[in-house]
């Protein structure tokens, strides 16, 4: 259907990476235009789902040290 004018539209994006190493340059940029994207929006939100779906090439702590390179940039997920 067709949205009524003046109509606030939530914005939802999301940085899903496996924790297979550390943070590389291709992810922070992906997470980065993800999260300006979701702060140009009054209702953006900018989501960080850990994609544990490779459990044979996961290493222990990488899903922690991904959070944590983000956060270092500034980057702060909302959900």
């Amino acid at each position: 259907g067709r949205l009524a004018r003046g109509a606030v539209v939530m914005r939802r994006v999301r940085y899903a990476p496996s924790p297979t190493g550390e943070l590389h340059l291709g992810g922070l940029r992906t997470a980065l235009f993800n999260w300006l994207f979701a702060r140009q929006h009054p209702q953006g939100r900018f989501l960080v789902r850990i994609e544990d779906t490779d459990r044979t090439r996961e290493v222990a702590g990488a899903a922690e040290r991904l959070l944590e390179a983000l956060e270092r940039f500034g980057i702060r997920p909302d959900e």
